[in-house]
């Protein structure tokens, strides 16, 4: 076999392999959307989408609760995990010496290996009694479970980003040095706009990552579908909604259940386009020489 045919053949292979997967998600998509169908065909899209009671047993399928706390949830673990990801990122890349940067990497990396079920535990036995002593309330509630999905996308964030950064040319760096720059101002004005397209990407990641945790979630924030008052109430996520009554659910509300993961798949990628437009458009300006 020649070069070139082994090239194509590795071509097509890939190609192949691409297919595949684009195939098995659809078919995933497919069996969601069949098995959600008749819940929303019968209770109403639009009902079911902004409804606010969500009770089987009394025929009752409202999910704009439950959509509010997953994204209170989620944004509020990335106000907290973006700036520490992005600090300890830039530390790693641009800042701290070799023997200290060899040292990090691996404890970011096992952070990342942890069971969510021991985030759980955690959060059951060490922050929920500090919240209800330091903050009031029974503990269980949105600022608890947001502080375990910020510990649990660090390393997503952190790696990512890292990469980022030590992607950007050296010449870039010594260029602005040369000219006379410190350190800190190569790093601002330089390395981090260079690598921002790649650091938005670390916090899509980490944002896909934190809409659908479950298990951790679950064991701290409450699960109480109504509309939180405050960060500190408890709520109750789409994806621990699906995790808690799918193993006793029949009938419609078998189906409601895998409507809400129709609705949770169209608020990820809803987040996700809006995301990804956010990265090309920064992408575009650094092209461009606006930053």
């Amino acid at each position: 076999m020649t070069k070139i045919a082994a090239e194509a053949l590795i071509e097509k292979s890939l190609f192949i392999l691409a297919l595949f997967s684009c195939f098995v998600i659809l078919i995933i998509l497919c069996f969601i959307f069949f098995e959600g169908f008749p819940a929303i065909q019968e209770y109403g899209f639009f009902k079911f989408l902004f409804g606010t009671i969500w009770s089987p047993n009394d025929g009752q399928f409202g999910v704009f609760d439950m959509i509010i706390g997953s994204l209170y949830v989620t944004f509020i673990a990335l106000i907290i995990a973006i700036p520490l990801s992005i600090s300890c990122a830039t530390f790693m890349a641009e800042v701290a010496s070799n023997k200290v940067r060899n040292f990090l990497k691996p404890v970011v990396q096992t952070l990342s290996g942890i069971p969510s079920v021991v985030y759980g535990f955690f959060g059951l036995i060490i922050l929920v009694p500090f919240v209800r002593s330091q903050f009031g309330g029974t503990g269980f509630s949105i600022f608890t479970a947001a502080i375990i999905l910020s510990i649990m996308i660090l390393p997503t964030i952190i790696s990512v980003s890292y990469d980022s950064l030590r992607s950007v040319p050296q010449d870039y760096k010594e260029a602005s040095l040369g000219l006379g720059a410190t350190n800190w101002q190569t790093i601002r004005r330089v390395v981090f706009p260079s690598a921002l397209p790649g650091i938005i990407t670390a916090i899509i990641l980490g944002m896909s990552r934190a809409v659908g945790e479950t298990l951790a979630v679950i064991m701290v924030v409450g699960n109480v579908a109504k509309m939180p008052s405050s960060i500190l109430s408890p709520a109750r996520t789409l994806t621990s909604n699906i995790a808690l009554e799918m193993s006793y659910a029949t009938g419609i509300h078998y189906n409601a259940l895998f409507a809400t993961a129709v609705v949770l798949f169209m608020l990820i990628m809803l987040l996700l386009v809006v995301a990804n437009y956010v990265q090309r458009k920064y992408s575009i300006d650094i092209g461009g020489g606006t930053l």
